[in-house]
Formats: structure tokens, C-alpha cells, sequence
């Protein structure tokens, strides 16, 4: 992962540690402390371009001006990038950071006013200062000057050592744009091992789209995202909001122990003593957001019931849950979450590739069914013969019987004029049940594409588990745009078991 340009200030890596002072323990509300040299990703040696920076990134304004020197600047943006962290006609200093990391930084006052709502105010209003230096200690320098760099030039320098520093820089003087290249930057480096130290970030920062991205990650790879180093670390809040979800692909056991390894964590960061009592208390409300119902009595036996979480009553109601009807009320939803597990399959049901097919507003449409319950995620789609392909695409999945729709999604998909399957997804999964027919179906807007031939009427997917999935394909009566078991679109469909 290199550092954006969208950046050259940081090497490949991964989120990693949130910095000590902006741990869990800051809530909402409160403005985050942050240090110098704090990150949150793993990287490699960073690299700075910038004329006015030393090898450690940070700037250096000691070397004096050539004479002239605006001779030599063909443009606004180049003498404007010039005076970046330079003394030339520099009018005020910021004392940037604290203890041995503080920087003396010089500025503009009307470049930064020019960029910065914040910094026109502090400048040009009624009750501006007339201070020569002004103090920043809770920014760190590292990010001051990759804030001022994007004001002088448009330059975005994002490292992973210092992007959740430099973004809450970036807020504090409601610099917008610089804004979203930082959050640009941590959606591009999401991934399971860090969905939840990131969406921790984002509800401190309160940046919706990146927790609404973070969550949706959880959602579909939950088991990894559990048991990553991040999970422990997230405030009582975040976990309310994470169990609440009905979308975890997890059984509800496993979900009970990440719960627990939260709570022993949550006791040492209190510094209390790691006691059942002391774990029911620091979880708080949201344990009543553990689905107990959902598992099954041995399950429930092995774990919750010993782990003096639950109180007396609690266990004997779950018991009597499990075991009698009508069954009791237990305090606890019995709504299932999704029930997806393993990992992403495809259905492949073409042997062979031929071109071209073509689009008239038909809807190419192919019947399945499967022996087994699956989740339907999306379909395997042929792109463009002539080349590189935007195509907009409206994607279905009919209940032959009854026609209803039991799912469907507006999106797209670009080809690269490659034989190869693109992928279109549905915005949520789609459940299957067993020994029923479907109908597959997809309108696609674009230019002719590729299609497959010599298809397979029945096509068994092994699962990692050890067991098997068989699909089998039928012609789907009507106006299908060709579509057939032998030949056609829709080659695959993506699934989780």
C-alpha cells in the first residue's frame, strides 16, 4: 500500500494500534489528545518529495531564498508551494505539538485564510489574534504540515504513520477536501483485521460513510473480524452497536466468546478484578444483545451456562427455552442473524467462452435450484468484446413458483475486454431454500459482451467443509434475451453456505 499522492509519506502497510490516547477510553464528545509519532498502520521507509522537507518528513524552512527566486516559479501554484514552511514573507508562527516534539512552523496568514474557515476567523474576525506565535499543542507537527502543504499546493501527502492525525487536523480547521483524501485513504486500507479499530475512528470522527463501510466489512467476514486485536479495544458503545446487528455471519457461541475476551479486557483497562460480576457489569446493556436462543442446548450448556455471566433464573428460563412449549420469555431475541458462514463460492455452469452477445433491454433469465440452503450474494457476468465497458446492470433472483422477487439491486460493473467473469453483487444476501426453483435474472445496459457455451445443466460446488452444494440449471420459458442451460449469460453464481 503506497502513501497516497494521494501521498508520499508512507510506505505499505496495515492498521494496526490506535495511539494510547485515543484508545476506547475517549468517548464521543470528548476532543481526542493525539501524540507525535503515534500510528495505526505497519510501514515501510516514507519518501518526501517536498523541496522544503528533510529526510524525516517534518519541514525545514534554514535554508535562505535565492535571490529572485520568483523568476524561477512559471506558475501561481509553484511560488505558492514555494513559501510552504518557508520564513520568505512569512507573518506568524505556530508552536505545533508539545514537550520535545514541538515544532516552530512558519505560515501565511492570507494563504491559510484563503483555505481554512478557521483560520480566517482566527486572522480577520472581530476577535482575531494579534499573537506573532500561536500555540497548538494537541496537534501533532507531522500532520500541521501535511495540512498546510494541501493549503499552499493541493499536494496530499497521507502516511499510514500519521493519517488518523492528520485527519483530525484536517477537522479541526474544517479543511473539507483534505478531509475526504483522508478518508479516502482509510477506505482503500479496510479489511477485516482492522474493521473495528477503524470504526472506532470513524465514530470519534463521526465519519458515517467510513463506520457504515467498517460495519458492512464486519458483516461479511465477522469470524475474522473478531478475533483480531482491534475488537478488544473498542468502547462499550461500538459493541452495543455491533451486537445489535442482525447481519453477523457468526454462530451466536462464538459471538458469546468474543464477548468474554472483551470483557476481560474492559475489567484491566477499569483495573478491575476479573470476576463474572465485574464482566456482566462492564459489558452493561449490551449483553442483552446475545442472542442465547439461537444456539443449540449443548452449546448453551458448554458455555454461557458455566461462565456465571448469567444469572440463576437466566439459565434455568434458557434451559426451560431449549427444552418445553410454548417456550418462555427469556429476555434475550430469538430473531436469527444471517446465517452465511465459510467463505464466497462461485457456481460455474459454462465450459467454454464465445463472442458476442448482444443487449436490447431483455433480461437474460436462467432457472436453478440447490439440495442445500445458500446466500446468494450476486452474479458472475460477461463483460464487453470491444474492449474496456462501463455496463448498468439490474440484477434478480425470482421465486419461480409464486414470482415473487426475493431480492434485487441496481448496480454496474466495468470490463476490461477480457473473456473473464465480472462480478455484479446484491446489496444484501439473498436467502435460498433448498429443492425449490429460481430464476436467475440480469438486464444488462451496455455494449455486446462475451457469452458462454457447452453450459452444464447440474454443477457441484465442494465446500470447504467437506461437504457439497449441487446446482441444478434449467431453460427459463419466455423472453430471456437467449439464455439458456447450454449457452447464454449469468455463467456463475456467487454464494455463501
Amino acid at each position: 500500500m503506497a502513501s497516497s499522492n494521494v501521498g508520499g509519506g508512507g510506505g505499505a502497510g496495515r492498521l494496526h494500534d490506535v495511539p494510547q490516547n485515543m484508545q476506547p477510553g475517549h468517548r464521543r464528545g470528548e476532543e481526542p489528545k493525539l501524540e507525535p509519532s503515534d500510528g495505526i498502520f505497519d510501514s515501510g521507509p516514507s519518501t518526501n518529495n517536498n523541496n522544503n522537507c528533510n529526510s524525516s518528513g517534518i519541514g525545514s524552512s534554514s535554508i535562505a531564498p535565492a535571490y529572485n527566486w520568483q523568476a524561477t516559479k512559471t506558475t501561481l501554484k509553484e511560488r505558492f508551494a514555494f513559501l510552504f514552511n518557508s520564513e520568505v514573507l512569512a507573518d506568524v508562527h505556530f508552536l505545533v505539538g508539545k514537550g520535545a516534539q514541538r515544532q516552530r512552523i512558519p505560515a501565511h496568514k492570507f494563504l491559510l485564510s484563503v483555505g481554512s474557515v478557521v483560520f480566517d476567523a482566527m486572522f480577520n474576525s472581530t476577535l482575531a489574534t494579534t499573537a506573532d506565535e500561536i500555540e497548538l499543542p494537541d496537534v501533532e507537527p507531522a500532520a500541521f504540515l501535511h495540512l498546510l502543504q494541501f493549503l499552499y499546493s493541493d499536494e496530499v501527502q497521507i502516511g499510514p504513520e500519521t493519517v488518523m492525525t492528520t485527519l483530525y487536523t484536517a477537522k479541526k480547521y474544517a479543511v473539507s477536501a483534505f478531509e475526504e483524501h483522508c478518508v479516502d485513504f482509510l477506505k482503500s486500507n479496510l479489511g477485516s483485521d482492522n474493521a473495528f479499530l477503524l470504526l472506532t475512528q470513524a465514530r470519534l470522527f463521526d465519519e458515517q460513510q467510513l463506520a457504515a463501510l467498517c460495519l458492512d466489512m464486519i458483516d461479511k467476514n465477522t469470524a475474522d473480524a473478531l478475533v483480531a486485536d482491534g475488537f478488544t479495544d473498542i468502547d462499550q458503545d461500538t459493541l452495543q452497536i455491533v451486537l445489535e446487528r442482525d447481519t453477523l455471519r457468526i454462530r451466536e457461541t462464538k459471538i458469546f466468546a468474543a464477548v468474554l475476551r472483551w470483557s476481560e479486557a474492559e475489567c484491566i483497562r477499569r483495573q478491575l478484578p476479573v470476576t463474572p460480576v465485574n464482566q456482566r457489569e462492564v459489558v452493561g446493556r449490551a449483553f442483552n444483545n446475545i442472542r442465547f436462543p439461537l444456539m443449540s442446548v449443548e452449546e448453551f450448556a458448554m458455555g454461557p451456562a458455566q461462565s456465571g455471566l448469567l444469572s440463576d433464573r437466566e439459565v434455568v428460563q434458557l434451559f426451560l427455552y431449549f427444552t418445553v412449549n410454548p417456550k418462555p420469555n427469556v429476555g434475550f431475541l430469538d430473531l436469527p442473524r444471517c446465517c452465511m458462514t465459510g467463505i464466497e463460492q462461485t457456481a460455474q455452469r459454462f465450459i467454454h467462452t464465445e463472442s458476442r452477445w448482444g443487449y436490447s433491454g431483455t433480461s437474460d433469465r436462467i432457472r436453478f435450484s440447490v439440495d442445500k440452503r445458500i446466500f446468494v450474494v450476486g452474479f458472475g457476468l460477461y463483460g464487453s468484446f470491444f474492449g474496456s465497458t462501463e455496463y448498468e446492470v439490474h440484477i434478480q433472483v425470482i421465486h419461480a413458483g409464486t414470482k415473487k422477487v426475493c431480492g434485487s439491486h441496481n448496480t454496474s460493473f466495468s470490463s476490461d475486454g477480457t473473456d473473464d467473469i465480472f462480478r455484479a453483487m446484491f446489496k444484501e444476501p439473498i436467502d435460498i431454500s433448498p429443492n425449490t426453483t429460481y430464476i436467475a435474472s440480469a438486464t444488462l445496459k451496455g455494449s455486446d459482451s462475451f457469452y458462454g457455451t457447452k453450459g452444464l445443466r447440474r454443477v457441484v460446488v465442494y465446500c470447504p467443509d467437506g461437504g457439497r452444494i449441487n446446482f441444478q440449471f434449467s431453460y427459463a420459458a419466455g423472453n430471456n434475451n437467449g439464455t439458456s442451460a447450454d449457452d447464454g449469460q449469468i455463467p456463475g453464481i456467487i454464494f455463501y453456505t
